[in-house]
């Protein structure tokens, strides 16, 4: 049987970072604070998947307590979690992504956001898709303090038919 995981993630924006969404490295003069090097996207998406299989969420398996995650790249952690669930039987059928982001404008990235996902879930483009909402100059999102991601993952059980 199908399972849905839904993941979110909040990261503030502060100079001296560089921005990086889904993999993908976006000029900006800030970026997002974080243990790791924050991607949001990525964060979402493996809460999404571990959430889809049972498994717990990011700070289980990659606590901001351990040394080792420091500065770590977050499409690694993305790609050990997608090993992880197909090992225990879980294909990833499709994600769906919406970036929440004053700033930078994201229309312009949104493709390369998308393949970068589609590689690193190991799945045809056509199965993710990534939608960009401004604050609209309210909260911390529309103040420019902030980027927040939400993912929602389908997961079906591996089949060894065919």
């Amino acid at each position: 049987m199908a399972r849905v995981g839904l993941g979110h993630d909040t990261h503030r924006l502060v100079e001296g970072r560089p921005l990086i969404l889904g993999g993908v490295r976006i000029e900006h003069p800030r970026g997002l604070l974080g243990h790791s090097d924050a991607d949001v996207v990525c964060h979402a998406v493996v809460d999404a998947i571990l959430g889809a299989a049972g498994l717990g969420d990011i700070g289980d398996h990659y606590p901001d307590t351990d040394p080792q995650w420091r500065g770590a790249d977050s499409t690694r952690l993305l790609t050990d979690v997608v090993e992880r669930v197909r090992k225990l039987g879980w294909s990833i059928v499709n994600c769906d992504v919406i970036i929440h982001a004053q700033e930078p404008k994201l229309t312009p990235h949104k493709p390369a956001i998308r393949a970068s996902l589609a590689r690193l879930l190991g799945v045809e483009l056509a199965s993710v898709n990534v939608k960009a909402k401004t604050g609209e100059h309210v909260g911390p999102v529309g103040r420019g303090e902030a980027v927040v991601c939400e993912a929602v993952v389908l997961l079906n059980p591996l089949t060894t038919e065919g």
